[in-house]
């Protein structure tokens, strides 16, 4: 560090003529400068500056080290700036993985949005339902439904709680009608998520009462959407987040059967690698999904 300081304020001296203008200019009290530069002389053994009560010049050596020392400050600044913008304006790809329903669901379409913002972000969406490793698999974010991260290192940021729910067609309701209590389930068809917790057990609160049901689909499947497909095409009943089927709830091409029961919740969260300054092109997204989810109140909607 001292060796930049020597090699800067030798530039300024060069330039302005004055070690005390130079002390001012590099932050340093005249003293501090003497110091400085008597250093970097004795550092190379070669007298830079010619100094007497009037006047200060280069000598030929002086003159010929600060042509050196000029350029590498320059390209120096030039460095920083140009880390200090990127701190500021994200640029490059940033990779986020999220489920395929979540990705379709509510990424997606906010993605004109957030490419207006930052232009020259390249954003890249990994869908998967599986937790993999964020640093081994060199994700920047990651949108995920627990409350902790079993790599160590990572940044877990709470965004919303969902319901779970159950629901069906009108053309297989019709047909088979609606289930009046969970234990009525084992008599209906079932879309199963396969990467549930428990997925053969679906565990009801209603009060003080709790009531688990073993279950076995019809179809059961490892991807929200595909299970939504199959309901929209009256297979039989499922349990998703209300984010993956809130529309189709509103719309009525879906509707909620056992309404009185309560599922566990989900909690969504946004995670990512901790780091001491943390990407520039990772904090933007961040503030946006974070914004975002209280711009179009997600959980409220999603917890109604």
């Amino acid at each position: 560090m001292d060796r930049w300081t020597e090699i800067e304020l030798f530039v300024q001296v060069a330039e302005l003529g004055s070690l005390s203008r130079a002390a001012a200019a590099t932050g340093l009290s005249n003293a501090a400068a003497s110091r400085h530069l008597a250093a970097l002389e004795q550092r190379l053994s070669a007298r830079l500056v010619q100094r007497n009560t009037r006047h200060l010049h280069l000598t030929d050596v002086g003159d010929a080290f600060y042509r050196r020392c000029k350029p590498l400050l320059t390209e120096l600044r030039d460095a920083e700036s140009a880390v200090n913008e990127a701190a500021l304006k994200p640029t490059g790809q940033l990779r986020v993985m999220a489920s395929l329903s979540f990705s379709m669901m509510v990424i997606a379409p906010l993605l004109a949005e957030f490419n207006a913002l930052y232009p020259e972000l390249r954003v890249e969406i990994v869908t998967s339902n599986h937790y993999t490793d964020l640093l081994e698999n060199n994700i920047d974010v990651a949108i995920r439904n627990r409350e902790f991260e079993s790599e160590s290192g990572i940044t877990v940021r709470r965004l919303a709680d969902t319901q779970r729910v159950l629901a069906a067609s009108p053309a297989y309701l019709k047909r088979f009608g609606a289930p009046l209590a969970p234990e009525d389930l084992k008599q209906h068809r079932l879309l199963v998520y396969t990467l549930a917790n428990h997925p053969h057990e679906w565990r009801f609160a209603r009060g003080d009462e709790r009531c688990t049901v073993h279950v076995r689909g019809v179809l059961e499947a490892n991807d929200g959407q595909v299970l939504r497909a199959a309901a929209h095409h009256d297979l039989g009943i499922l349990l998703q987040p209300t984010y993956i089927i809130h529309d189709d709830l509103v719309a009525g091409r879906l509707q909620r059967v056992l309404a009185e029961w309560q599922l566990q919740p989900l909690t969504i969260n946004i995670a990512y690698p901790t780091r001491r300054h943390l990407p520039a092109k990772v904090r933007c997204f961040v503030d946006f999904i974070v914004a975002q989810f209280a711009r179009h109140e997600f959980e409220r909607c999603w917890s109604a």
